[in-house]
């Protein structure tokens, strides 16, 4: 545990949308966090990203940064068809690092990743905020301690406001105007239109996108391991896919269906989940914040809902990389699960492609 009140230097790699609406400003927050620089090839989002978080180094290369004396951390927000290396080149140096989702475009290099994490003795974590609503951590424990029983069914649906995203559309077009979504104000800096269009940069689209979320809160629930993964794709007219269905076989026979598309902001999105076990069921719904445990014979308990701020804690995984590093608290989202996640996601993708189930 870190004694001394020193606090830990942070860089951020791929300074772009998503660091300044959620990375950066957690970084910011925290009282044991120092933003150490930045890294993006934009000279205009560098401008606006200096404005607004201080005047720290901003690098054109992510060697570069890495290279900052005293760096302690580091969060890699960029494209997915980079992370593997730049993730590598950050562990291999032995620092502690967020990596957004998706982990990397192949299990094989997620599975690298987590080796050397573990090698290096760092702190590993994967960017899924659900991992820290309160919901989460107690179906999560109470699914643990066994109060539902043996886990039979899980069933996930979700969509989210990705459809233009994949469509390649601008962003102003991506939120339609919805006030009522917490990123639909014009954001500080935008995505670039081939950071979710383009399978060479994203990977895919929704699979890579959205599911990665989705398949790895599946691990983070059940702590089952998957046997076999059948699945079919639909791209809706995009280059990349829109929609996605997944049947899952897990270790202990049960069955999980995973249904997930992406849609435009003026549909109400959802993402309904449900655990059955031989004594019980854990219903969820994580974009409206409520939760359930249902023993069997017995009446529904209801968590007390999330508040608006708690359904999705976008500031939580930067803030769990300070702790985690700085031994204040345990890693509650290890890269692992990105790990898992991937390996569904490849999987998925190469039965979508035979038409046949296969093992991830």
């Amino acid at each position: 545990m870190n004694t001394n009140n020193q606090p830990l230097d942070v860089g951020v790699i791929g300074a772009g949308w998503w660091a300044a609406e959620a990375h950066l400003p957690a970084i910011a927050a925290h009282p044991r966090a120092r933003l150490a620089g930045m890294q993006t090839r934009d000279t205009a989002k560098a401008d606006k990203l200096r404005a607004a978080f201080g005047d720290v180094p901003v690098h054109g290369a992510a060697e570069d940064l890495l290279a900052t004396p005293g760096l302690g951390a580091v969060i890699i927000s960029s494209t997915p068809q980079v992370h593997h290396a730049q993730a590598r080149a950050a562990l291999e140096r032995g620092l502690h690092v967020l990596i957004e989702k998706p982990m990397t475009l192949r299990a094989a290099e997620s599975a690298e990743l987590v080796a050397l994490a573990e090698h290096r003795g760092v702190q590993f974590l994967i960017s899924c905020p659900w991992h820290y609503t309160r919901h989460g951590r107690e179906a999560r424990a109470r699914i643990a301690a066994g109060d539902i029983g043996k886990i039979r069914l899980v069933s996930m649906v979700m969509s989210n406001f990705c459809l233009p995203l994949y469509e390649g559309r601008p962003f102003a077009e991506v939120m339609g105007g919805n006030d009522g979504v917490d990123a639909a104000a014009a954001p500080l800096v935008e995505p670039d239109r081939r950071s979710y269009a383009d399978p060479a940069v994203a990977g895919g689209g929704h699979i890579y996108c959205q599911a990665s979320h989705i398949l790895a809160y599946l691990g983070f629930l059940t702590g089952l391991e998957p046997r076999e993964i059948s699945a079919r794709f639909d791209h809706a007219g995009t280059a990349v896919d829109a929609t996605n269905v997944a049947h899952i076989v897990l270790e202990n026979g049960a069955l999980a269906s995973i249904g997930t598309l992406g849609t435009r902001s003026d549909v109400e999105r959802f993402h309904e989940i449900r655990v059955v076990g031989t004594a019980g069921v854990v219903t969820l719904e994580l974009w409206k914040g409520t939760c359930s445990i249902q023993k069997a014979g017995g009446p529904p308990e209801e968590l007390a809902p999330l508040t608006a701020d708690e359904i999705y804690p976008k500031f939580a995984p930067a803030g769990n990389l300070v702790d985690a590093a700085l031994g204040l608290a345990p890693n509650l989202s290890p890269a692992s699960l990105g790990h898992y996640a991937m390996r569904l996601i490849e999987g998925a993708c190469r039965s979508a492609g035979e038409g046949r189930a296969v093992a991830p």
